[in-house]
């Protein structure tokens, strides 16, 4: 990408954009991404900065009102965050739901995401996450009732739906924003769709006609040419960022602040998280998390089969932090685009 390009692209995401009641300075944003955006990532990604919001992994709303912040796997957070973190929560009651946001907005938090757009089967068979998308008028009482009930920012995050139906995907939006949304996530791709056909940007620039509330674009971002491109084709406000963001977690800083990356940032980085995760989690969940993190990271490398197998193989943290030791003693190459056999 020539520097006339990475500092348009620059110039667009570095400009603030007002959602609801709040306005947040930079329009490139971390997706929400369930086992992955945990605390201790957020705080790794928080040491680059560069970045308009941070969004928590997805939380049941039947738990958050009783959950405790310091015990819990999932709605944990720094309270250093609060100002630019929203709270993503998953459910398929409205009441529950309208309950969950209450906690989360006397909490602290920037605003609250509803998640319809994960097709994990585990979560659908709840009827929950993009199994809501299945009954609109549902899914459209959710983000009333949420609405409702707080007065901070409301966004959803959804797919184009079960079958690929634009005018779906685009009557949703008004639906949306109807009943009161402050601003979309939307990633063009079926539900059952996880990642095996590439996400139809087009379907973000229908979208983003159908509404007057801010859009952000999602999928297959993996470089500032991606970027650029998503922006300019489909008018979407800002782009939200998943999987790369794991891979590289100094990207947005890289994309909205020109940081250089050296060559020993990727193990740095890597290293920097097993710390992190050890300090806010245990040691079995901070190593699950740090496998899990393993798969994506290891998409950057030419050879990063090796490293991933390294990692899982690991029995404890001590483990992982050495088997990442041995493979960069190897000096490996990275690669311009990562691997999509680890993004599938």
């Amino acid at each position: 990408m020539t520097r006339i390009m990475k500092t348009e692209l620059a110039d667009i995401l570095n400009q603030p954009l007002a959602i609801g009641s709040r306005t947040i300075q930079k329009r490139l944003v971390m997706a929400p991404m369930a086992f992955l955006g945990n605390v201790a990532f957020r705080e790794l990604v928080e040491q680059f900065g560069g970045y308009g919001l941070l969004f928590s992994e997805m939380c049941s709303a039947k738990r958050i009102p009783q959950e405790n912040r310091y015990r819990s796997t999932y709605f944990r957070w720094r309270d250093a965050e609060l100002s630019r973190l929203v709270c993503q929560i998953f459910g398929a009651d409205p009441d529950r739901m309208a309950l969950a946001a209450r906690r989360v907005e006397a909490e602290g938090f920037l605003g609250v995401d509803i998640n319809f757009g994960c097709s994990d089967i585990t979560i659908c068979r709840q009827n929950c996450g993009a199994a809501i998308l299945n009954t609109p008028v549902l899914a459209a009482k959710i983000v009333s009732q949420v609405r409702k009930a707080i007065s901070i920012p409301v966004f959803v995050k959804y797919r184009t739906g079960w079958q690929d139906q634009p005018r779906w995907a685009v009557e949703m939006a008004r639906r949306f924003e109807d009943v009161g949304a402050d601003a979309l996530t939307f990633h063009p791709r079926v539900a059952p769709d996880r990642r095996s056909r590439p996400p139809k940007w087009e379907y973000i620039g229908r979208v983003k006609q159908a509404v007057s509330i801010p859009v952000f674009g999602n999928g297959n971002v993996f470089d500032q040419t991606d970027c650029l491109k998503m922006l300019l084709t489909t008018g979407c406000d800002g782009v939200a960022i998943g999987r790369m963001a794991i891979a590289r977690p100094w990207l947005f800083a890289e994309w909205t602040m020109g940081y250089q990356s050296k060559d020993d940032l990727y193990l740095d980085c890597a290293l920097r998280l097993a710390d992190l995760l050890e300090t806010h989690f245990n040691a079995s969940q901070a190593l699950r998390r740090f496998k899990r993190f393993g798969y994506y990271y290891s998409a950057s490398f030419k050879f990063g089969h090796t490293l991933y197998r390294a990692i899982q193989s690991a029995e404890n943290m001590i483990g992982a932090k050495h088997a990442l030791q041995l493979f960069f003693e190897r000096r490996p190459e990275t690669v311009a685009r990562p691997n999509l056999n680890f993004f599938s």
